[in-house]
């Protein structure tokens, strides 16, 4: 490789002799590969040694290599509701109904700690592109995208902001009480706002480390016409759409009955059947609606473990992936799963879909692939989610010093089977951002003891 004369290259690392390397792709790195700034420059098979030169080697005996995972839906600020009692052993829209009581109280300083501790989780437990879909915007937290931006910057990650919104209250109707909605007016302007502000479009941004999408939160929270002037906005501004959708049979029943058609045909009318727009949950589809949704490339994140504790069903990912639909992973609310932990996502996606497909073809490399390629598909992401040249070095690296681990014969099996559950390193566009499990920056016992106390104020405001 050529360097300009008036500038040195950059130092040149050599992950070498992992134990494994899942690269989600057909390429192969049995011995590691070579990252250069904040890209992968190599990939070296086994027995072989690197062509291009280096300056330094990472040890990575006994380890796992696999690119940094995408979580593709989730609620920061639910981290400060975990296990309520009054929300426990509840379906989505009574388990809705009691914690409304308690999120309308919401604050900046909550989100703020929340958008920390559900990052670090994330981050901890392999992932480099941290999603969130904020839609609760009481009167104390008019600017919530602001704050997560704020806390976002000091866990130095990737990460997709969704700019949420509900805008039917009790009094028209709607699930959410008023005390949480805002006007449409108003939505639709800080939607505008916070796209000029923060988010990096790939075309002016070649790696973008923040991206901002919009996402009314359900049909049954929103209007028609704010569902119609958001797609418009969000293909003014190029950038994506979001939303839940089908994720329980009451959802169906509730948009047959209030718009006279299922979800996925008010969805078209709206104008969000296209390869711009990512859905939550997609579980209660028919097969007639599934190729509906392929022949679109709309994209679904799966969220397992969600929609086995508010028992909502299971997601058909196999029928919608050979349909033609980007299929991702995500951890989804931490209400509604309790943790924020995308290795024991991918876990819990390998069993429950299983019990759908069978064990042969829902392997561990199918399950890692919908957590890495997957969601990277659903971002329209093409520079992340895989190891390969020229992508960016986004990469998890996982232990196998455990007793989880042991007399493990295939190593990335090991670790969806297993049950990997936190990286001991971490890169994000070329650098560690977490080595031997710690964050460089944050220290974990003190965010965690501060939110908490937090968690415990919000709870008892509801009492």
């Amino acid at each position: 490789m050529q360097s300009s004369p008036h500038k040195k290259a950059a130092p040149t690392l050599w992950l070498k002799s992992p134990e494994g390397v899942f690269t989600g792709n057909a390429q192969q790195a049995g011995n590691g590969l070579l990252v250069q700034n904040s890209q992968i420059i190599e990939l070296v098979k086994s027995g072989e040694s690197p062509t291009l030169p280096f300056d330094a080697i990472e040890n990575c005996t006994g380890k796992v290599i696999m690119p940094g995972m995408i979580n593709t839906h989730h609620h920061f600020y639910q981290t400060l509701t975990r296990c309520v009692p009054g929300a426990l052993n509840k379906p989505l829209l009574p388990w809705l109904t009691f914690l409304y009581k308690v999120w309308k109280n919401l604050d900046e300083e909550m989100l703020y700690s929340a958008t920390k501790l559900a990052g670090l989780e994330l981050m901890m437990s392999g992932c480099t592109t941290i999603g969130d879909h904020h839609y609760v915007f009481p009167t104390r937290l008019h600017h919530a995208i602001d704050v997560q931006v704020q806390a976002i910057a000091e866990l130095n990650c990737r990460a997709v902001l969704t700019r949420g919104s509900m805008s039917l209250g009790q009094s028209k109707g709607g699930l959410p009480p008023d005390s949480v909605i805002q006007s449409e007016d108003s939505i639709l302007a800080d939607s505008q706002r916070v796209i000029d502000a923060y988010h990096q479009s790939t075309g002016s941004h070649a790696n973008p480390m923040l991206q901002i999408a919009l996402a009314p939160c359900s049909p049954f929270s929103v209007s028609k016409e704010l569902m119609l002037q958001t797609a418009r906005l969000a293909e003014k501004n190029d950038v994506l759409l979001h939303t839940h959708l089908a994720e329980t049979e009451d959802e169906n029943a509730f948009c047959q009955r209030i718009y006279g058609a299922r979800p996925l045909d008010y969805l078209e009318q709206c104008g969000w059947l296209n390869d711009r727009t990512w859905l939550a949950h997609g579980i209660h589809f028919t097969p007639e609606e599934i190729g509906r949704l392929g022949n679109a490339k709309v994209g679904i994140a799966h969220c397992p473990t969600s929609n086995m504790l508010l028992a909502s069903g299971i997601c058909p990912t196999l029928d919608l992936v050979n349909a033609g639909c980007r299929v991702g992973l995500g951890v989804d609310g931490s209400a509604s799963n309790d943790c924020s932990n995308m290795a024991q996502e991918v876990r819990q996606s390998l069993l429950q879909q299983r019990l759908r497909y069978g064990a042969s073809d829902i392997t561990a490399e199918y399950a890692l692939g919908l957590a890495t390629t997957g969601s990277a598909s659903l971002l329209n992401r093409h520079d992340i989610g895989e190891i390969a040249v020229d992508k960016q070095a986004d990469l998890a690296v996982f232990d196998l010093n455990a007793l989880r681990f042991s007399g493990a014969g295939d190593p990335v099996a090991a670790l969806v089977t297993c049950g990997a559950h936190t990286v001991d390193k971490l890169m994000i566009a070329g650098k560690w951002v977490i080595e031997d499990a710690k964050h460089y920056a944050i220290d974990d016992n003190a965010l965690a003891i501060e939110h908490q106390k937090l968690a415990k104020k919000l709870q008892s405001s509801a009492i």
